[in-house]
C-alpha cells in the first residue's frame, strides 16, 4: 500500500444521494475510478453502470426510510448531493431536512462506523452562515423530520438560501458530537455550475460572478470539477478534516472579502447580512 492510496476508496463503500444527475452523478463517477462500491440513490431515474441503484424522494419521509433500511452493510462514505431551486414544492425536505433525516437514520443503526464520513453539497449561497447562526439554531433544534418541514413552512424558511445557510450551521454543529463516534462531516460551497439545475435557472445562478470568470479566465465550473473536492473530504487522505465548508467558488468570495477584486465586495457584503 502506498500513501497515495489515502486518496482511493479500494474496498469501501458508499452512498451518493442524488446520484443521477449533475454534480451527484460526477461524485459516482470519480468514486467509481477511484474504486469504491457505490449505491446511487436518486428519484430520478439512474443510468450509470457499475453502480445499484436506489429509489429515493428526500421529500418523503417513508422513502428515506425505506432506502436507509435497505441496505445491506456498513457504509463508509455518505454524499448528500441531492438539491433543488426556489419555487420547487418540498424544498425545505429536499435540500436540507430529508438529507438530515436520512443522516441520523443512518448514525441510529450503526451503518456509518468509525472512520466513515459525511459529505454535503451546499452552495456559495449559504456563506454567511456564521452571521446567520443564530437564527438557524432554532430551526436546527427541531429534529424530527415533520415538525422541522412545519417551522420551516409556518417561518416562512422554504427558500433555497436560507436550506443553504442551514446546511452549513448543521455541519460544524454536528462536527464534534459525530466525531465522538468516529464519523467525520463536511460540506462543499459551489459556486455557478454547469449542472442541469443550474442551466434551468441560467439567468440567475449562471450570470452570478460572470464578471469576475472573465476578469481571471476562466468558465463556470463543471460537476466534475466540483465533485473532486467532495471525494476528496470523505476519503482516508482528509482524515483529520471535519466541521469545514469548503467555498468551492474560484475565488470569488475570498476576492470580494480581501477587497482584491473590488466588485464582490458588495455581494460579499450581502451574503454576509441576517437573513
Amino acid at each position: 500500500m502506498s500513501l497515495f492510496d489515502a486518496y482511493r476508496y479500494d474496498g469501501r463503500r458508499a452512498v451518493v444521494a442524488g446520484g443521477a444527475t449533475g454534480m451527484g452523478a460526477a461524485v459516482v463517477d470519480v468514486l467509481l475510478d477511484a474504486g469504491a462500491e457505490v449505491i446511487a440513490m436518486d428519484r430520478a431515474e439512474i443510468t450509470r453502470d457499475g453502480v445499484t441503484a436506489v429509489s429515493l424522494d428526500l421529500s418523503d419521509k417513508a422513502s428515506i426510510e425505506a432506502a436507509v433500511d435497505g441496505l445491506d452493510g456498513p457504509v463508509d462514505a455518505l454524499f448528500s448531493c441531492a438539491g433543488v431551486a426556489d419555487g420547487t414544492p418540498g424544498l425545505e425536505r429536499i435540500n436540507f431536512i430529508g438529507h438530515r433525516h436520512m443522516i441520523d437514520r443512518m448514525v441510529d443503526k450503526e451503518l456509518l462506523g468509525r472512520g466513515s464520513a459525511i459529505g454535503m453539497i451546499s452552495s456559495a449561497a449559504g456563506f454567511g452562515w456564521e452571521e446567520n447562526l443564530h437564527n438557524v439554531e432554532q430551526y436546527l433544534a427541531v429534529r424530527d423530520f415533520d415538525e422541522a418541514t412545519a417551522w420551516a413552512q409556518e417561518h416562512g424558511r422554504t427558500d433555497y438560501l436560507w436550506s443553504k445557510l442551514t446546511v452549513n450551521a448543521f455541519v460544524a454543529q454536528e462536527a464534534m458530537p459525530l466525531l465522538k463516534k468516529g464519523i467525520r462531516i463536511n460540506a462543499t460551497l459551489p459556486g455557478p455550475t454547469t449542472t442541469p439545475l443550474a442551466k434551468a435557472n441560467a439567468d440567475t445562478w449562471l450570470t452570478f460572478a460572470e464578471d469576475y470568470r472573465a476578469e481571471v479566465g476562466i468558465e463556470a465550473s463543471t460537476p466534475l470539477e466540483q465533485a473532486y473536492p467532495l471525494v476528496f473530504l470523505c476519503s482516508p487522505a482528509a482524515s483529520g478534516i471535519t466541521g469545514i465548508t469548503v467555498v468551492s467558488d474560484a475565488g470569488y468570495f475570498s476576492s470580494g472579502t480581501s477587497k482584491a477584486y473590488q466588485p464582490a465586495v458588495d455581494a460579499v457584503g450581502f451574503m454576509r447580512m441576517e437573513f
